[in-house]
């Protein structure tokens, strides 16, 4: 607990730090939350309020984004730890799910009907996940392609395996492994 006291305080300070001096009339609570044992809920949440909210989610959430990439970075999760932390105003994140979702039912029924693959809009890697989890129940293959913020899902039909992904020397993942913390 004396862990979780110490990572919201270091949140609090770092919000603060953004918003006193940004002059951004946002309010911010930070909840905590035991994880659950799939890993599917953050141990903190932060939920903002204000006049100023509407600008976290301009650009399809991207400053609202970019605060808790920076929180997580500060509190040092590793990379596939970052959902230990959420940021979210107005139901942004919640609202953002259900159209995920929705877009995942209408692209199986389209493939299913057209017997064609079916790729998405790039999105973030958070994004992408949701997806292939939402796609999973309909028993399609999915696959990631493209690189960097281009990065798509592609949703193919009964049968069709997805191309394989020819692997690159990609020195930043190199550098990353190297200097993890062990």
């Amino acid at each position: 607990m004396e862990d979780m006291e110490a990572k919201k305080k270091k949140v609090t300070a770092f919000l603060q730090t953004i918003t006193s001096p940004g002059r951004l009339n946002l309010k911010f609570n930070i909840l905590d939350a035991a994880p659950s044992s799939d890993g599917s809920s953050p141990e903190i949440s932060v939920e903002f309020s204000g006049p100023d909210a509407p600008l976290l989610l301009a650009r399809n959430g991207e400053l609202l984004l970019s605060l808790e990439h920076i929180a997580a970075k500060i509190l040092r999760f590793e990379h596939e730890e970052h959902d230990r932390i959420s940021f979210d105003a107005e139901n942004f994140k919640v609202l953002r799910r259900q159209e995920l979702q929705m877009a995942a039912d209408v692209a199986v029924e389209r493939v299913r009907q057209t017997g064609q693959p079916y790729s998405f809009s790039p999105m973030s890697s958070r994004e992408r996940r949701l997806l292939h989890l939402a796609l999973a129940s309909s028993g399609l293959p999915t696959s990631s392609s493209g690189e960097g913020p281009r990065r798509f899902v592609v949703l193919y039909p009964e049968g069709e395996k997805p191309a394989p992904q020819t692997p690159k020397d990609d020195r930043a993942q190199a550098i990353r492994q190297r200097f993890r913390r062990r």
